[in-house]
């Protein structure tokens, strides 16, 4: 599959049975929002064939919250083929290489993201966040082809008593369609991560522009220059409807490698 074939969106029909099964603390079933919901399956912004449009019900949070996001059709979480969330391993703070029977390193710029998680201001000590990503060529492991066998940039975090977690990754490609971004979902617990249990929230954290341009200037990454052009923060059909509690704080070099911060809120 090339980076090409990436659509965050064109997966919705298929993340229908997930979003109703795993996400019925969102009263998807409450009249109008189920209605809405299913009207999400018709079509992308301008009547293409896609997903949500911006400002879809799927993300009915409360102010504070960072929103509800589709998690695209590369989870690897069970809902949409692999689950990599049952295999021993998948609890790591380094993401970077695969584990199990392949040790294959993702490469590319060093970058380690930290999330602060709450619910209602108080930090979510031993929630469990799992994080995924695409490499540096834009594709997803578990799925792409040629690393179908591969699980690298992908992993699960337990938060600390600040509610506080950290991967060690690297600085993720844009793909034709998207806004560089990174797909992350949290659980009240490890036990819940990794038994596939409900997620409290599905969602993206958004990486700054300036970054992304410095590094996209990067030998690796030379195809993430033109999709980057092409796309914008607010024409992106996750981020476009509202963005302000997605974006990272992203510090660093290429040299020494960057450090992304986000609060997110549940």
């Amino acid at each position: 599959m090339s980076s090409d074939d990436h659509d965050d969106f064109g997966g919705i029909s298929r993340d229908l049975p997930r979003l109703l099964g795993r996400r019925a603390l969102l009263g998807l079933f409450a009249g109008a929002g189920a209605v809405a919901l299913v009207g999400c399956a018709s079509g992308a912004p301008g009547g293409g064939p896609g997903g949500p449009p911006p400002g879809d019900s799927a993300k009915q949070t409360a102010p504070g919250e960072i929103p509800e996001e589709t998690g695209g059709p590369f989870p690897g979480d069970g809902s949409n083929g692999p689950n990599v969330l049952d295999d021993a391993g998948v609890v790591r703070r380094d993401i970077r290489s695969s584990f199990g029977a392949s040790t294959t390193t993702a490469a590319g710029v060093p970058l380690t993201i930290t999330l602060t998680v709450t619910d209602g201001g108080t930090p979510m000590a031993g929630a469990a966040v799992y994080l995924w990503h695409c490499d540096r060529a834009g594709e997803y492991s578990l799925y792409s082809e040629g690393i179908e066998n591969e699980n690298y940039l992908r992993g699960v975090q337990v938060a600390d008593a600040s509610g506080k977690l950290s991967f060690t990754s690297i600085y993720p490609a844009c793909y034709q369609g998207r806004w560089p971004h990174i797909h992350f979902e949290v659980y009240a617990s490890q036990a819940d991560a990794t038994s596939s249990g409900n997620a409290v929230r599905t969602t993206q954290l958004a990486l700054p522009q300036d970054v992304c341009e410095t590094v996209y200037a990067t030998p690796g990454y030379e195809q993430s220059v033109p999709n980057l052009a092409a796309t914008s923060l607010d024409s992106d059909n996750v981020f476009g409807d509202g963005h302000d509690l997605q974006v990272a704080t992203v510090t660093g070099s290429v040299g020494t490698g960057y450090a992304a911060t986000l609060a997110a809120g549940v």
